[in-house]
């Protein structure tokens, strides 16, 4: 279910940056600009990081700017814990990265919408970050709420 919704913000995210027709589903795309991975382990470090994996790693190549982008779904009131976590979780391997791939700044962005639809103060703001639609989070809201609907509609029909 994760992954559906990274898709989701995968595609905003080349919809936005797309400048030419070079760009296909892949866990890797690049362009002359832009490099992003998705759903992909990124390169050993020279130090062992315990979370080399977010969820989307995209990278500006002219301003030197890489973005981990770490999606969840929790509970509602787990919504401050999981954004903490998300930020700590992989600030050891911006800090490696930013290092080796000689980047002005690593960013790790969590994006955290609860199962219910509820998001945080700091959603709108994560997501302006990428000159997204303003109104981008109620799309994804819609798309979580779908899907956590989908998840009981298919626990009750088991038979």
């Amino acid at each position: 279910m994760k992954l559906d919704y990274s898709g989701q913000f995968f595609s905003k995210i080349l919809k936005f940056h797309e400048n030419s027709s070079s760009w296909s589903q892949a866990n890797v795309l690049e362009n002359d600009n832009f490099k992003l991975y998705w759903n992909r382990s990124i390169i050993v470090t020279d130090k062992t990081t315990p979370a080399n994996r977010p969820d989307i790693t995209f990278t500006n190549i002219k301003t030197k700017t890489t973005y981990f982008i770490d999606i969840a779904v929790p509970n509602t009131h787990n919504l401050a814990k999981t954004i903490t976590e998300k930020q700590s979780k992989h600030q050891e391997l911006a800090n490696e990265i930013c290092a080796m791939w000689k980047q002005n700044t690593v960013q790790v962005i969590p994006i955290v919408i609860s199962s219910t639809g509820v998001i945080p103060k700091s959603l709108p703001q994560s997501l302006s970050r990428f000159n997204l639609h303003p109104n981008t989070y109620t799309q994804m809201q819609k798309s979580v709420i779908l899907g956590t609907f989908s998840i009981v509609r298919n626990f009750l029909n088991h038979k």
